[in-house]
C-alpha cells in the first residue's frame, strides 16, 4: 500500500516565537512537514528561488520586508503550483477580496483552534480552497449585492493603481511626489485620489489612510 504523500510546508512570520510553535504544531500533523521557516516574505520567495519548493505557504498578513499581500502576489506571479493560505486579523470585505486578487486560496484568523488549521491545510491541498464559515458568508453577501450599482462588491474591488495610490497615500510624500513616483500627471492623481473618496466613503486623505489601516490594505 502506497504511503500517503508528505505535504511540504512554507511558513513565513516575522515572529520567531509565533513562527516556531506553528512549525512544532504543524509538524505534529498526520502527513505534514515544515521545510522552511521564514522571517519575511523576501526571505521566503528568495529561498524558493534557490530551490526550496513547497506544496503550500502559510503567510501571516503583517511582515516587514514584503508583507503577506507583496509575497502572495510574487508567489501567484512566479510560483503558481504553491498554495497560498494567509493567516491575517483582518477580515473585513476589502482585505478578503485583496487577498482572493492575490491568489490566496483561503484565510485563518490567528485564534484558530489547532483543529481547524489542521482542515485547513488538508482543504486547499485537495480541494484547492478553504473558507470558514465566517468568511463565505461575507463573500456571499458580497456577490449577492452585485446588481446594485453601488455595491459592496464594487467598492471593494481596488484596481492595482488604486492599491499603489492607497499606500502611497499613507506615507508623508506629497501629491506631487506621488504623481511622480506613479508615473502620472499631477491632475490624473487628483482624480484619483477623488474616486477614491467616493468609492471608500471618506472625505480626506486622513480618511483614506484610516481605512487603508484598517482593513489590512497598509501594514507596518
Amino acid at each position: 500500500m502506497n504511503e500517503e504523500k508528505i505535504i511540504q510546508i512554507a511558513l513565513a512570520d516575522d515572529h520567531v516565537l509565533l513562527r516556531n510553535a506553528l512549525g512544532s504544531l504543524i509538524d505534529s500533523f498526520d502527513n505534514c512537514r515544515v521545510i522552511l521557516q521564514a522571517g519575511t516574505g523576501r526571505e521566503l520567495t528568495g529561498a524558493i528561488q534557490s530551490g526550496v519548493n513547497p506544496d503550500l505557504a502559510l503567510l501571516d498578513l503583517n511582515m516587514p520586508d514584503m508583507n503577506g499581500f507583496e509575497t502572495a502576489a510574487w508567489l501567484q506571479q512566479h510560483r503558481p503550483g504553491i498554495l497560498v493560505l494567509m493567516l491575517t486579523m483582518y477580515d473585513s470585505e476589502l482585505s478578503l477580496i485583496r487577498l482572493l486578487q492575490t491568489g490566496v486560496k483561503g484565510f485563518l484568523k490567528k485564534d484558530i483552534h489547532p483543529a481547524e488549521l489542521k482542515f485547513a491545510i488538508r482543504s486547499v491541498i485537495e480541494n484547492g480552497y478553504y473558507y470558514s464559515s465566517h468568511t463565505t458568508g461575507k463573500l456571499v453577501n458580497l456577490f449577492r449585492q452585485h446588481n446594485d450599482s453601488n455595491s459592496l462588491l464594487q467598492r471593494t474591488l481596488l484596481s492595482s493603481q488604486e492599491l499603489e495610490f492607497l499606500q502611497l497615500a499613507c506615507s508623508d510624500m506629497t501629491y506631487k511626489e506621488i504623481a511622480r513616483q506613479m508615473g502620472l500627471n499631477p491632475r490624473s492623481v487628483d482624480s484619483l485620489r477623488d474616486q477614491l473618496f467616493v468609492k471608500l466613503d471618506v472625505k480626506s486623505r486622513v480618511g483614506l489612510a484610516m481605512v487603508a489601516i484598517r482593513h489590512g490594505v497598509v501594514t507596518f
